[in-house]
């Protein structure tokens, strides 16, 4: 009976979590010019095509991949200063840093976004990409660095003394030994980052300046009125974002399989 009871959960989590998943991709080949899957009027990728053709939504997707690069260009070592920083300190001073670091997390994102430019307008600085960027990394560096934080937890540091001890300079113990160890962590980071810039609407929002991110420029065809081409992006992003977690999968197994035969 439990495992019955345990099944039936199972289902009823998949289904209420894949099936607005499947009505997108759906309505993708639906030749209905609204996002529907009913009526059905026939099977066409004329909405796959459109998106493909679409050079505004292009220039959106372009704007979004910079953004997303320079956040992550700056998240990275900012977090993993700051993560080491974190765990060589003891008592107030780390309480005091952590909850300096992880208090961007709690703030909204429409705070942020007017704060920032507010700030940076003070000093002449309108909204664009780089108002962009620095918007979204004053909290993206917090996943970095509680990610980064967390693999250092488990970190030995008698091998860091070990290599201190024979010799090595502060700067080699961190390329060769430290820098190694926290690899997966930055990688994984990384893509945190990528995918909090890239879906970043409410600070984006007030930084933008004239550019048009992919966020943004979704939002204005909610409001303008919604076309298949929208679930024709969905369904793109949802085969990338599977694809890409195959090959990670692929990746971790061949690695594991390597080590094991080492």
């Amino acid at each position: 009976m439990p495992r019955l009871a345990f099944r039936l959960y199972a289902a009823t989590f998949f289904t209420y979590l894949l099936l607005p998943l499947g009505i997108l991709a759906a309505a993708t080949f639906n030749a209905s010019s609204f996002p529907t899957i009913s009526p059905w009027l026939g099977t066409t990728t004329k909405w796959l095509e459109a998106l493909f053709t679409d050079a505004e939504m292009g220039r959106a997707l372009l704007s979004s991949l910079m953004i997303a690069a320079g956040v992550i260009a700056i998240s990275l070592p900012v977090g993993t200063a700051a993560a080491l920083v974190l765990t060589s300190l003891n008592g107030r001073a780390r309480s005091f840093l952590y909850a300096l670091m992880v208090s961007p997390l709690l703030t909204p994102g429409v705070v942020i976004g007017i704060s920032t430019l507010l700030f940076w307008r003070r000093i002449g600085v309108g909204g664009g990409l780089a108002l962009s960027i620095l918007a979204q990394s004053s909290f993206i560096i917090s996943f970095v660095m509680l990610m980064v934080a967390a693999r250092l937890q488990r970190f030995d540091r008698t091998m860091e003394d070990a290599a201190l001890g024979l010799g090595a300079s502060r700067l080699l113990v961190f390329r060769r030994i430290l820098l190694p160890y926290l690899r997966p962590s930055l990688w994984a980071a990384a893509g945190i980052a990528f995918l909090q810039s890239f879906e970043n609407y409410n600070t984006t929002l007030f930084v933008r300046g004239v550019e048009t991110p992919l966020t943004i420029f979704v939002a204005s065809k909610v409001r303008a009125g919604l076309t298949p081409a929208v679930n024709a992006l969905g369904l793109v992003m949802m085969v990338l974002a599977v694809a890409g977690a195959v090959a990670v999968e692929i990746a971790r197994r061949r690695r594991s399989a390597a080590k094991a035969q080492a």
